[in-house]
């Protein structure tokens, strides 16, 4: 699987194709043998957020697989999600290079003259312009955030703190 980086802004026509930025292009292609290069992608809603999710067909194989084996199909709940949760469509890049969002995926960027390509460097969230700036002006404490979910996180190479029980 590539690891895709970077935030790139598209113009989209009427039709809800857009060209796929040759800056991501390049980073699918690096260290990915020819034959696995077919220009296939899976397209999904975000359960998330108001956006697409944009995977590589091969990243999202694997994130199948990984979900069949962490769900049960017997159980309803597990079958719902894992339902929901591969519910996509496959498209291809056409001869220049161009993306066309499925007609039942269109209304997430409908409105949209411009999208934001923003990367989380397992797949790639496609978002219209307006809802990617309002998202961004939400102010959420990043920082906060970051410490309290990573900064329990030993750096590499560093041992955990160990708490003492010594009072002083």
């Amino acid at each position: 699987m590539s690891l895709i980086l970077g935030k790139e802004y598209c113009k989209v026509d009427s039709n809800g194709r857009f060209k796929f930025p040759i800056a991501l292009k390049r980073q699918l292609e690096v260290g990915v043998p020819t034959e696995q290069l077919d220009g296939r992608f899976v397209i999904r809603e975000s359960v998330y957020a108001e956006c697409l999710e944009l995977w590589t067909y091969a990243s999202f194989r694997e994130e199948v697989e990984k979900l069949q084996e962490m769900l049960n199909p017997y159980r309803r709940e597990d079958r719902d999600l894992l339902r929901k949760l591969t519910e996509g469509n496959v498209i291809e890049l056409d001869s220049n290079d161009r993306l066309l969002v499925p007609a039942e995926q269109k209304h997430v960027i409908a409105k949209a003259k411009e999208i934001v390509l923003q990367s989380t460097g397992k797949f790639i969230e496609i978002w219209d312009h307006e809802a990617y700036d309002k998202m961004n002006q939400s102010g959420g404490d990043y920082a906060s955030r970051a410490e309290e979910l990573l900064g329990r996180v030993p750096a590499e190479g560093k041992k955990e703190p160990v708490e003492s029980d010594a009072r002083v």
